[in-house]
Formats: C-alpha cells, structure tokens, sequence
C-alpha cells in the first residue's frame, strides 16, 4: 500500500464560525485548535497548514469556570526595571475580550513557524458580526 501525502496544491481550505456565547472557555479554545491545525480532517499531515479558518463571534459573552475570573492572570513584562504588569481575566473580558480567546487558542498550538502561520487563521470578534461573509462560513458545533 501507498500512503497518501497532501501537498499544498490540494488543500481545500474551508471556513467555520462559532458563536462563543455560553461556551466554556477551555473547551471552545481546544476544539477551535484542533480545527485550525487541521485535525478534524481524514488528510491530516503534521508538518503543514491545511488552511482551515475559524471566526469566533461573541467572545466577551465566553463562560468560565471557578474562580478563574479573580484568580487567572496574564503578564507581561516591558524589559524595564519594575515594567512587569499583570491583568486579571475579569479585566481582559471587558477590555480586550478577543485577546482571551486569542491567548487561550496561541497556547495550544505549536511553538514554531508552523505555530504562528495557524495562528493567522483564527478570527475573533466581541460582538456577534464580522465581516466574512463572503466566505460563506459553515457552524461549528462545540459541547458545553
């Protein structure tokens, strides 16, 4: 037997979107990510972008669990003495909420090239419109 091995001339690339309303945070992230790397797919090939994108709608309405909200925080560090500054999750969600979906998703692709071209994949928007609709996107359906 052979083994089938996708080449970039035949990938299909394909759109979903996902309403992020009342969805846990943690498992819409890994289902997103596991669409965006190309999992979901019977051709799945480690090494290459299969060129599925995801459009996240409604991410300031995500649902999180516990505590997370007080507890979770995001740090970044400016280099300068005293410049590090840490955000709270309740905070991003009413200042930047794509960024925590954004975050969260990052987190659970690969560290390399490959990591950063998937990562231009996934579209976030806080409200419930985007401008993708030429692409006539298909829903994803996500549990809980």
């Amino acid at each position: 037997m052979k083994t089938h091995v996708v080449k970039a001339g035949d990938i299909q690339e394909t759109w979903y979107i996902v309403d992020a309303e009342g969805l846990t945070l943690g498992r819409l992230s890994s289902k997103v990510a596991q669409v965006i790397r190309g999992k979901h797919r019977p051709d799945f090939t480690p090494h290459l972008n299969l060129g599925d994108h995801v459009i996240v709608v409604n991410a300031e309405k995500v649902h999180v669990t516990g505590r997370k909200l007080e507890k979770k925080t995001y740090t970044r560090y400016s280099g300068y003495q005293s410049g590090l500054k840490v955000t709270t999750l309740a905070e991003m969600l009413t200042k930047k909420p794509t960024e925590v979906i954004t975050h969260a998703v990052r987190g659970m692709l690969p560290k390399n090239r490959l990591g950063r071209s998937l990562a231009k994949n996934l579209r976030v928007y806080a409200g419930p419109s985007h401008p993708h609709g030429a692409q006539k996107p298909q829903p994803l359906e996500i549990e809980g």
